[in-house]
């Protein structure tokens, strides 16, 4: 087990800790990959977040059309150089 102590710094609006090399390497983390936080009695777990593209299917899967509101582009007239 890896452990180190971070000091917590002041970022624009936000606060943020630097994650060393090693922590990196031992949690298999990789630059610009997601992760979760999730603070459970005060402690603060980082978890890796699978980054796959969706496929076709699992995006229609998402789509709620009441959410969406049905048509992604209704419109009453042509808006660009479509051809009927």
């Amino acid at each position: 087990m890896t452990e180190v102590v971070l000091d917590i710094k002041q970022w624009g609006n936000n606060l943020g800790v630097r994650l060393p090399s090693a922590i990196v390497r031992e949690a298999h983390l990789k630059a610009h990959q997601s992760v979760r936080l999730t603070v459970i009695d005060g402690q603060i777990i980082i978890t890796p977040v699978d980054n796959k593209p969706l496929t076709l299917e699992q995006r229609l899967a998402c789509f709620d059309p009441k959410r969406h509101s049905g048509e992604a582009m209704a419109a009453p007239q042509r808006l660009g150089a479509e051809q009927w």
